[in-house]
């Protein structure tokens, strides 16, 4: 499990993107984001809206904010979050990893 305890200000260094989800919307937004779930070991990402208002919410931090169009979330490696969409929106996820790390599916196993 992440070090982490609170909320990271920005990616680690090192990191590259290597892998970016399609644009989702409120209505095709995939049920396994909406509830708890984390990315595997090494893997972080970034939330991108780019339309609307998205929830994010980082449960054991006790991290619940609202994502706009230029604030991204910071996901950091294996700790479980979730979020909800706020109206209509259009966001994609970004996944970061170190050059030599071959991440694969950059998510966990579910949760449940």
């Amino acid at each position: 499990m992440s070090a982490i305890s609170h909320a990271p200000e920005g990616l680690p260094e090192g990191l590259q993107a290597y892998r970016r989800t399609g644009v989702f919307t409120e209505a095709s937004l995939p049920a396994a984001l909406r509830r708890q779930h984390s990315t595997r070991a090494g893997v972080w990402a970034l939330i991108h809206v780019l339309e609307g208002r998205l929830r994010y919410c980082v449960p054991d931090w006790r991290h619940d904010v609202v994502l706009a169009p230029g604030t991204p979330g910071i996901v950091a490696s294996e700790v479980e979050h979730f979020v909800e969409p706020l109206g209509q929106v259009r966001m994609y996820v970004e996944f970061h990893a170190q050059p030599d790390q071959d991440p694969g599916d950059p998510h966990g196993k579910p949760e449940g």
